[in-house]
């Protein structure tokens, strides 16, 4: 195969990755609500197959089996309810952190209110910020709830999704934990302490005093549940759905597949478990020495899908007038990078920094990652530390892009030559290729030199790619002028002539300043490289850097200027080389 049409080949192959970067850079809606009406009932906790299980959520009456998110039973919308409605509905303990702001149900104990403070839905909507946790009664309710199980207990002698906790104080913050007692009646006394530190972490310690005369013997769980299945990106790149870490090694369950392939159960020591979307967590952290069983579970209530991760730990055997505590972790908060390996290395969760989806490259992207965290870290601006990573990336290459551009600046040297050879064999194409060969061999060019190094950076711009897609930190991060969110796209566009025009273009039309400037370098770097002889293959090439503008164009701006950025550094050295070549 000849250089012009390896050419056409590479250029098609990058058009196909660019459309299925199209796909991953328009994310969906992150967590819409969609409110509905719901029959609450009190369901306790069921035993299955003859074994302790975690709380079902089916009605009396309901067929067994899979439980769900624990003791409500929806039915179909019949009205709109505010989550600020479904809030009055329970006395509730205030959450006040520098990281959370919320409260928590005395209704049943339930953590179901959770603002992460430091984020807004959208750029500039300070009085709009994120909500992870949403109160039962409704689609879209996502909530945890804590309590303990055992063989041969009624209804009501075990804390369950109604239960009414008193407790101490009204407000929870960093230095005034909130502890919250129930008393069955019958000689158990049951405490419930919960802490926050001053990000996204939860601790709560569970308590059972007995007092009831006889050796009891239970088992403490943990769940996450969520109702309604969350729109997702749906790009292999980004896993969006319930995860965990068990016995150090990382799972992953799409929604679909759960639905699909029903439940999975696995015991671990250490570890977490969870659901996930592109920047938000919610998991469930066990004692990291206790060995727990954990789940992963679906069913479909009334026409709605409800989700739930849980963990079983152990039975403990409690003596009349002996107690026993069960402690464990809850974080529900945003994916900072830094912070999920401060809870890995300083506070010993076992590797909770899986949950940011790095994926295949790994131990390249992570130190991509931190790359760039410093460079924002030491200019205060996010999109200079791209500009700075490109040409730290630049100067790592260097060899292998000065041999790139050296073959392809000799290739340029030998068109004349090569279009003398096509013109006299045209007719003969095994003769042609013979000669261009014997061509190649006298002047000392390779044309598969440009390639090689080009195939070798792949795995770094999609490592890069990665970074700028899946975390959190470059979210509603500025840059200068006119680009106020590099996760989003550039907002201006040339068909109003960037805003002097007060009309708003169609999205295909929305051709930005960067976009243009993309398009513009990846034109000047095209005139430089060695321009094919077939006319065909010349138009198409011709075309690519206007089709590559608008594709670009809806892309999140940090992505297009790290390209319009890279594609000048290739061009200023390209030049250099050819300069020093003596090519025209």
């Amino acid at each position: 195969m000849d250089h012009d049409y390896r050419n056409l080949i590479m250029a098609i192959a990058l058009s196909g990755l660019i459309l299925l970067g199209w796909e991953a850079m328009f994310p969906t809606p992150e967590m819409p609500l969609e409110i509905a009406t719901t029959t609450q009932t009190s369901t306790a906790p069921q035993p299955t197959s003859g074994d302790i299980s975690v709380p079902s959520a089916t009605a009396p009456g309901a067929p067994s089996g899979v439980e769900v998110p624990g003791g409500q039973t929806a039915i179909a919308p019949s009205g709109v309810i505010s989550v600020d409605e479904l809030l009055a509905q329970s006395k509730r303990i205030n959450i006040k952190s520098n990281g959370i702001s919320g409260s928590i149900s005395l209704s049943g104990g339930r953590m179901d209110d959770v603002i992460l403070n430091n984020y807004n839905v959208k750029l500039n909507e300070e009085d709009n910020k994120v909500r992870v946790f949403s109160p039962k009664g409704q689609v879209g309710s996502y909530f945890a709830e804590y309590g303990w199980v055992g063989k041969g207990f009624a209804a009501d002698q075990l804390p369950g999704a109604d239960t009414p906790w008193q407790t101490n104080d009204r407000t929870l913050s960093e230095n005034s934990p909130v502890t919250l007692t129930w008393d069955n009646g019958n000689g158990l006394k049951f405490t419930r302490t919960i802490s926050i530190d001053s990000d996204f972490m939860f601790n709560v310690i569970q308590t059972v005093e007995n007092n009831s005369g006889a050796p009891i013997t239970l088992n403490p769980y943990a769940l996450i549940s969520r109702w309604g299945t969350p729109d997702v990106t749906g790009f292999f790149i980004l896993h969006e759905g319930l995860l965990g870490v068990l016995d150090s090694t990382l799972t992953e369950i799409d929604y679909d597949d759960l639905v699909d392939e029903g439940a999975s159960e696995a015991p671990t020591t250490g570890g977490w478990v969870g659901i996930t979307d592109k920047y938000w967590l919610a998991a469930l952290v066990p004692d990291q020495k206790m060995p727990v069983n954990t789940r992963f579970v679906h069913r479909n209530d009334a026409g709605i899908d409800k989700y739930q991760t849980d963990f079983l730990g152990g039975s403990v055997v409690i003596q009349p007038g002996g107690a026993t505590s069960s402690e464990s972790r809850l974080f529900a908060g945003a994916k900072e990078v830094t912070l999920l390996d401060r809870y890995t290395d300083k506070e010993d969760v076992t590797r909770l920094d899986l949950a940011v989806d790095f994926g295949w490259f790994y131990f390249m992207t992570k130190p991509i990652f931190y790359a760039l965290n410093f460079f924002h870290s030491a200019l205060g601006n996010f999109g200079l530390g791209i500009l700075l990573l490109t040409v730290m990336i630049k100067l790592v290459f260097f060899p292998l892009a000065n041999k790139s551009y050296r073959a392809m600046a000799k290739m340029r040297e030998l068109q004349p030559e090569i279009k003398i050879l096509q013109a006299r064999y045209k007719e003969d194409k095994t003769q042609l290729n013979q000669q261009m060969m014997a061509l190649y061999k006298k002047k000392g060019a390779n044309p598969a030199a440009g390639c090689l190094p080009i195939v070798v950076q792949i795995p770094v711009f999609f490592a890069l790619y990665k970074v700028l897609f899946v975390t959190i930190e470059m979210r509603h991060a500025p840059f200068y002028g006119w680009i106020q969110d590099l996760s989003a796209p550039d907002p201006t566009t040339l068909f109003n002539l960037f805003g002097l025009i007060p009309w708003t273009p169609p999205d295909f039309l929305m051709i930005g300043i960067w976009p243009l400037a993309m398009g513009i370098s990846m034109f000047l770097q095209q005139k430089l490289n060695p321009q094919p002889t077939d006319p065909i293959q010349a138009k198409v090439f011709m075309f690519l850097p206007i089709f590559f503008t608008f594709l670009l164009a809806p892309f999140p701006a940090g992505l297009v200027i790290y390209w319009a950025w890279n594609n000048t550094l290739s061009i200023l050295q390209q030049w250099t080389i050819m300069k020093r070549m003596g090519v025209k």
